[in-house]
């Protein structure tokens, strides 16, 4: 259903746009969730400082990555 347009010409955002949007929220989620799991597992096999540090880090950017990509999918299918 089309959302009427307001008084300032405002529209809806294009198809492009929502797939970012949607690989941004994605990112977003898959950072926390990757600090989380991220730091248990790395404290779990002994890492301390900056090998902590590292791994916590790499363990967010992938899980942000894969999260922020299958978002993405989604947005692009809805649209």
């Amino acid at each position: 259903m089309p959302v009427a347009v307001g008084p300032y010409g405002q529209q809806q955002p294009n198809c492009f746009d929502r797939v970012k949007m949607g690989f941004m929220m994605g990112f977003a989620v898959g950072m926390a969730a990757g600090a989380m799991f991220g730091t248990f597992s790395c404290l779990r096999v002994g890492m301390r400082g900056r090998e902590l540090m590292g791994g916590v880090g790499k363990t967010m950017m992938q899980s942000g990555g894969t999260f922020g990509t299958f978002m993405s999918i989604g947005m692009g299918i809805r649209c």
